[in-house]
C-alpha cells in the first residue's frame, strides 16, 4: 500500500504541482486548502506524513502543529513545514511549533523526495521512498 501524504496548501497550483510529483514518486496524496479541512482530514484518517504550509485560511500551519503535537493520536505524525517563510527566525518557529523539517518555498521535487525520505528514516513508519 502506498504511504499517504497529505499537502495542506491554500495556493492550488503549488497543491497541483506537490500532488503530481507525490504520485508520480508512488505516493497516495490527499489535498487540504484550509486549517479546517487539514484537522477534518486528519481526524478522518490519519495521513503518514503532513506537508503543512505556514500561511492558510482559519489557522496558521504553526498553530496546526503545535495542535497535532499536543494530541496523543497525531504526536507522532510526521510533519514537514513548506512555506514561503524563510527566515531564521521563521525556521525555528516552525520546527519549535513541532514540524519534523522545514523547506522554503521555491523548492525542487528532489530536495521536497529528499526531506520526505528524511522524515520518515526518523518516525516509525516507513514511507518507502
Amino acid at each position: 500500500m502506498a504511504a499517504r501524504v497529505l499537502v495542506v496548501e491554500d495556493e492550488p497550483a503549488i497543491a497541483e504541482l506537490i500532488a503530481i510529483n507525490l504520485r508520480h514518486a508512488g505516493f497516495e496524496v490527499a489535498l487540504a486548502a484550509s486549517a479546517e479541512q487539514a484537522q477534518a482530514a486528519v481526524d478522518g484518517a490519519l495521513p503518514d506524513l503532513v506537508m503543512l504550509d505556514w500561511m492558510l485560511p482559519g489557522a496558521s500551519g504553526v498553530e496546526l502543529a503545535r495542535r497535532w503535537r499536543g494530541a496523543s493520536r497525531t504526536r507522532e505524525l510526521p510533519i514537514i513545514m513548506l512555506t514561503a517563510r524563510a527566515t531564521e527566525a521563521d525556521k525555528v518557529a516552525g520546527l519549535d511549533a513541532g514540524a519534523d523539517d522545514y523547506l522554503v518555498k521555491p523548492f525542487s521535487t528532489g530536495e521536497l523526495l529528499a526531506k520526505i525520505g528524511r522524515a520518515s528514516c526518523r518516525e516509525r513508519v516507513s514511507l518507502n521512498v
